[in-house]
């Protein structure tokens, strides 16, 4: 298999594959809320339901964004290095030990959904929805999980346009499955809820036979070779010693997000009401630089396995320019359009004047936010991946979470966006000097 990656130019390479991720994580973002439009009108009760789900999902997708790490930085890796056999044996391992995760949590999940959605707050007239659901979508978690963890293989070859075309194809088989199956418009049952989880399994199925498709017949990255029990898992161990503290970053971020929605709930619902529309504005805003973020891992581990660290240099510093600038452009936006953003979402007065607050003062650091993703994903690649993931924990527990605590007690919500703010800008900054000192270790090994 050829490395697509290890030439050419550094920039256009880079905004090529970005271009295609957007596409891919507007499809991620639409997927979602595809259901929850559709299930929305069955009623409250089960809108109130697919709000207990949404956690729940979000974690198994974190585990299964960590083993796609892992997968991507192996075996992008390998193809710099030139070895197909490599290739093969990380993308077929990484599928076998997703199998083997995904059957661990069916079964934990189908025991405990009862007492898990008890504790998040569930009444029994909604766990009644939520049960429906889940005994629906656990069996079907594996057709969740093989195509993330496929895709992020694919993606590691360089090829960001047949992921997004698969995940694309799956929002419009959901949004033509949903409102058959939900409300049984013609031949087909009227299911309600249990019909928002069965549309969702079918989408799910043809894009995890899309994404074996793709591995196996255009890229040749499967093996159906048995070399034996030990070398499976020496592959696992080497998987799981980048994707356990990948998924752990991807799982502090939410938690994080949840703590501060906590100490905003001290100054009313007007105020979580508006910090929620801001998170999911905030989500848009950040989309090129999350992409470029996940295009730069396979960038990176090509050139890595090719030894061309000059190129893995070219990308960072390039990366980290365009990061501040975009971060720039997007605060300057954001600031002048934050009023007509906020009469949008709501009319309410009080919940208007959070999301101006939110936008002209937390996306002045957007740049920074940005670096920061860049390194923990270039970490990653280095397989530096514990690294990545004490720098997530230091800017929430460290910065993040006794910063909007200060910032509540001295000035009240402003001081709260005012340090969320700090906390990006100041972990970015560690992020940055911490990604240098990493890259000179490597350089002096190299010579």
């Amino acid at each position: 298999m050829k490395a697509e990656l290890t030439s050419g130019p550094i920039g256009r390479t880079l905004a090529r594959l970005t271009v295609y991720m957007i596409f891919g994580f507007f499809a991620i973002i639409a997927f979602n809320l595809v259901d929850t439009w559709f299930v929305a009108k069955l009623g409250t009760d089960e809108l109130a339901a697919m709000g207990f789900i949404f956690p729940i999902v979000m974690i198994i997708s974190a585990i299964a964004i960590g083993l796609g790490s892992g997968a991507s930085v192996l075996v992008s890796r390998s193809i710099g290095e030139g070895n197909n056999r490599k290739v093969q044996r990380f993308t077929t391992d990484s599928l076998i030990l997703s199998v083997v995760i995904v059957l661990f949590f069916v079964v934990t999940g189908i025991l405990t959904i009862h007492p898990v959605f008890t504790l998040l707050g569930a009444s029994p007239k909604v766990l009644k929805l939520v049960r429906i659901y889940m005994l629906i979508w656990y069996p079907g978690m594996v057709f969740l999980v093989i195509p993330m963890v496929g895709n992020n293989a694919i993606r590691a070859t360089g090829d960001m346009k047949f992921p997004s075309i698969i995940m694309m194809f799956s929002v419009f088989v959901n949004l033509g499955m949903d409102p058959l199956l939900i409300f049984g418009i013609g031949p087909f049952p009227k299911w309600g809820i249990a019909g928002a989880a069965v549309a969702t399994v079918i989408a799910r199925a043809l894009t995890f036979a899309l994404t074996l498709f793709v591995l196996h017949k255009r890229h040749h990255m499967l093996s159906f070779d048995w070399p034996g029990l030990h070398p499976v898992i020496e592959s696992w161990k080497k998987l799981l010693g980048i994707g356990i503290p990948a998924s752990g970053t991807n799982l502090v971020r939410p938690f994080g997000a949840a703590i501060v929605t906590g100490i905003v709930a001290r100054f009313g619902p007007e105020a979580v009401a508006g910090f929620g529309v801001c998170l999911r504005v905030e989500t848009l805003a950040l989309m090129t630089l999350i992409s470029l973020s996940t295009v730069l891992n396979p960038f990176v581990g090509q050139n890595l396995g090719a030894g061309k660290l000059d190129r893995v240099q070219g990308a960072i510093h390039r990366s980290q320019i365009f990061s501040l600038g975009w971060g720039g452009f997007a605060a300057l936006t954001l600031f002048l359009l934050a009023r007509p953003i906020a009469e949008l979402f709501s009319h309410d007065t009080e919940v208007i004047r959070t999301i101006v607050l939110y936008l002209r003062i937390v996306p002045v650091v957007y740049g920074f936010r940005g670096l920061f993703g860049l390194t923990t994903s270039v970490l990653n690649v280095l397989k530096r991946a514990w690294d990545a993931m004490a720098l997530s924990l230091i800017q929430m527990f460290v910065f993040l979470i006794p910063g909007t605590l200060l910032g509540a007690r001295l000035w009240g919500l402003p001081g709260v966006f005012v340090f969320i703010a700090l906390s990006w800008f100041l972990a970015s900054i560690l992020a940055a000097w911490w990604l240098a000192r990493s890259m000179k270790t490597l350089i002096c090994s190299e010579m």
